[in-house]
């Protein structure tokens, strides 16, 4: 199966919403190639994806799902011999199963167990154009007419993100997006008032907590972006820009034993 999907395809296939998919890539558990504006996902794609919504639904530490799934997506072969694939964690470790024998991608905890066959068939009946509400399909013109207009035009940009996000609030792209372009004009808290936004749709993206924690830092003082970090952190401990960040502000409120960690930290994750 050698045809891509776009990020609508993706979401109509594992029964999810499009925010969703593109909070998984943007987070770096799937490695789909930009094409346009958009998202093109290969079928190996979609079986990542899958992983991770139920490793993700299952609770497992996000720090565990990513290792699993960058292991994942190195074992998935890059041919078409999918068919036949099985996916299982027995609550210690993701074990893929196919014809020619298994592979231990890495250590997991959750309860899944589901073969690609069924997956391929979704995959096989997508419809080529996805229906979707008028509003949301004009959030979708919005948010992409802002894409291109951000680096020549911010204040245009600013003003079509903003549009986007009245015709469709789930649409977490555009607070995420429209964030820096107001920190940036100086507007840094009504970029923190944009995070939180997004934070009430995906709690678990550390990309965002960081955003909030740089315009805190601003608006807020060292104490509500120093949560913000470490929130980062816990969710993704290889954030090395969260590691600095968050080693010079506990230097600034006197906490040196951490600043030193946080200082190491990021010196570990940068040097090789």
């Amino acid at each position: 199966m050698s045809r891509t999907f776009s990020t609508a395809e993706v979401a109509r296939i594992l029964r999810t919403r499009e925010p969703r998919i593109r909070e998984l890539v943007r987070s770096g558990l799937c490695r789909a190639r930009r094409e346009g504006r958009g998202y093109a996902f290969h079928f190996q794609d979609l079986v990542v994806l899958r992983t991770a919504l139920a490793l993700i639904d299952a609770r497992v530490p996000a720090a565990r799902v990513h290792r699993a799934l960058l292991a994942l997506h190195e074992a998935l072969p890059a041919d078409h011999s999918l068919a036949g694939l099985r996916i299982h964690a027995d609550g210690r470790q993701v074990v893929v199963r196919d014809a020619s024998g298994r592979w231990n991608p890495e250590t997991g905890q959750a309860l899944l167990d589901f073969g690609t066959d069924e997956l391929a068939e979704r995959a096989r009946n997508v419809r080529e154009h996805t229906v979707v509400s008028a509003p949301a399909a004009s959030a979708e013109h919005q948010f992409e007419r802002a894409l291109e207009l951000q680096d020549d035009d911010p204040a245009a940009a600013r003003t079509a993100y903003a549009r986007a996000i009245e015709l469709d609030p789930e649409l977490v792209d555009a607070y995420v997006s429209l964030g820096p372009l107001l920190h940036q004009a100086g507007d840094a808290r009504e970029a923190a008032r944009l995070y939180h936004g997004a934070l009430e749709r995906t709690p678990q993206d550390p990309i965002v907590h960081f955003n909030l924690a740089l315009a805190l830092e601003d608006v807020g003082g060292p104490s509500p972006a120093i949560s913000h970090y470490e929130h980062a952190l816990e969710l993704d401990p290889s954030f090395a820009d969260a590691h600095y960040n968050l080693a010079g502000l506990c230097e600034q409120v006197g906490r040196y034993a951490d600043a030193l960690r946080h200082y190491q930290a990021y010196k570990k994750l940068t040097e090789g």
